[in-house]
């Protein structure tokens, strides 16, 4: 059952947080339906630039529509992530996406305000919701001084005057995070202290976590025994600060290099164990088993699994209308 990505943040928001994965090919979107039903959680499906590229369009769009139909007790929404303005304005049009992100963080604030507004224009007009992204997402070095930390990090009072100047019905912040397989260093983690320092400022708005992978060292040592060659100092976000995360307004958690991983150790293993072997359906049956039943635990630790329903009836009460009460595409 597809729902609105707003209705499915708003039903979430406090309660539970969303996985938001990253996926390519037919077997990552039968392993996350598998492991979405298997939960019983709703979850975003989340097609980058990139992978539209990679895959075409039409095909990640058929790919969805047939999974949608094998697994129909599956509560999503699909979401373009990581998009320029281009292709924000492509995955508007095609009518096959729920939530656009437009990502303009590199662009300076002003611009990145003019870009967002103009995408928040173009996609409330059709009814999709837009996730917009302040602040840099590059995991923050020990060795970096203060000020440089400080640059990284998103600002709050530049965040709540961008959500209000712009409409955008989520923002991804800059908390620490990183993407890729080396998120921190040392000790570093999430850094709480800004996150409730926008929550203090946007209360009730759904704010988003990318780079949410937690990178299992298991996972690491697993793909270098295979033949990889990994760093072994690749690390992600520890799975026992994601409930804190939750409750401090995260309510979307990206997830893209843990299905990467998982997908590289059953790969190299099977090979390495069966040189003489060219059939890639047979750890491709593997690999969409353990992605499902990573997704599956993944949804139980954002506290969204058997919430699939209950999403379903929360968003059913209001469609249309944010955490914060605003009605999508009415925003002052």
């Amino acid at each position: 059952m597809r729902l609105a990505t707003i209705d499915l943040l708003r039903a979430a928001y406090g309660r539970h947080a969303l996985g938001a994965f990253n996926v390519s090919s037919m077997e990552q979107v039968h392993g996350l339906f598998r492991g979405a039903e298997r939960a019983q959680a709703p979850v975003i499906v989340q097609f980058t630039r990139v992978m539209r590229n990679y895959a075409h369009p039409r095909m990640l769009a058929a790919m969805l529509e047939a999974a949608e139909g094998i697994y129909p007790g599956v509560v999503f929404a699909c979401h373009h992530d990581h998009g320029d303005e281009a292709s924000c304005a492509e995955a508007i049009a095609s009518g096959d996406y729920n939530s656009v992100m437009i990502d303009a963080s590199h662009h300076p604030f002003e611009e990145n305000v003019a870009i967002t507004r103009r995408v928040v224009e173009q996609a409330h007009a059709r009814g999709i919701a837009v996730e917009a992204e302040l602040g840099l997402l590059q995991g923050i070095e020990d060795e970096m001084s203060v000020d440089a930390k400080e640059a990284i990090l998103t600002d709050p009072a530049q965040a709540e005057e961008f959500v209000s100047r712009t409409g955008c019905d989520s923002l991804a912040v800059a908390i620490g995070t990183s993407h890729g397989a080396y998120k921190f260093s040392g000790k570093q983690g999430l850094h709480f202290d800004r996150l409730a320092e926008i929550q203090k400022r946007l209360p009730g708005y759904p704010l988003v976590l990318h780079g949410g992978s937690a990178v299992p060292v298991r996972e690491v040592e697993r793909i270098n025994a295979a033949g990889g060659k990994l760093d072994a100092s690749a690390s992600g976000v520890a799975e026992s600060e994601l409930p804190r995360a939750i409750a401090s307004g995260i309510t979307k958690v990206n997830i893209g290099t843990d299905g990467r991983l998982i997908w590289t150790r059953v790969h190299r293993e099977f090979f390495q164990k069966s040189p003489k072997e060219f059939d890639f359906m047979q750890p491709g049956k593997t690999y969409m088993e353990e992605f499902a039943a990573f997704v599956a635990a993944k949804c139980a630790t954002l506290g969204a699994a058997g919430q699939a329903v209950a999403s379903a009836i929360l968003a059913d009460v209001e469609p249309g209308f944010q955490p914060g009460g605003k009605s999508q595409g009415h925003h002052e």
